[in-house]
């Protein structure tokens, strides 16, 4: 599996529909039930980003959002599958390479390198799509910054605790001004953070002058 830390280490409700195609409220009914909650979560469920899912999970839900989806594999047999499967590895979905033969899913056994049905006795050789290297390549498409983003500050509500950031990034205006107050220059700031651009600094410094002027 690719490194996570070259990705992304968390993805919110919103980046996982995105990158499996799966439903808010498909992603809620799983968590409730327990067939797949996100690796990190808050008890309050009901509050802000209460969901934070891991690269692993975005890749094991990817994995299932193609069974449901491409091979019309029921609920309840991917049930009966994470049952026997979890016994294992700790993340099935993302961490066993699995085929399908009608609608029953397969998996390699450890020990004889053979596929069988993770219920039944039947043997198949018809993997599913790569799916971790699938979502590799749409999480760092997805994180990408959009031209019309670059040289821009923006302030949301749930990013870096309500704070002036570049936009597209969770990189506070404040910090680019500590760094150029500290003597570092443009390209060494880029160093630092290399989503940014010349234009990025540019912003967050002038926007950051404003601030000062108005206080």
């Amino acid at each position: 599996m690719p490194h996570e830390d070259n990705i992304v280490g968390a993805f919110s409700v919103d980046h996982v529909i995105k990158l499996t195609g799966l439903s808010k409220s498909q992603l809620r009914y799983w968590d409730e039930t327990g067939f797949f909650p996100p690796s990190y979560a808050s008890e309050n469920r009901k509050r802000p980003y209460s969901r934070v899912y891991s690269f692993r999970d975005v890749v094991g839900l990817r994995t299932l959002a193609i069974l449901r989806k491409d091979y019309g594999i029921p609920l309840q047999h991917l049930r009966k599958v994470a049952a026997k499967l979890s016994r294992i590895r700790k993340d099935p979905w993302s961490e066993i390479t699995l085929y399908v033969l009608g609608k029953e899913v397969q998996f390699r056994e450890p020990d004889t390198r053979r596929v069988r049905s993770a219920i039944g006795g039947q043997y198949v050789n018809i993997p599913l799509r790569d799916v971790i290297h699938d979502v590799a390549d749409e999480a760092k498409r997805l994180r990408s910054r959009a031209e019309d983003q670059l040289g821009k500050v923006e302030k949301h509500r749930y990013v870096a605790h309500n704070a002036w950031v570049l936009a597209g990034t969770r990189i506070p205006t404040k910090a680019i001004r500590r760094f150029h107050e500290a003597g570092y220059s443009g390209a060494q700031i880029i160093k630092e953070y290399p989503s940014l651009t010349r234009r990025d600094i540019k912003a967050a410094l002038a926007h950051e002058g404003k601030l000062a002027k108005i206080a």
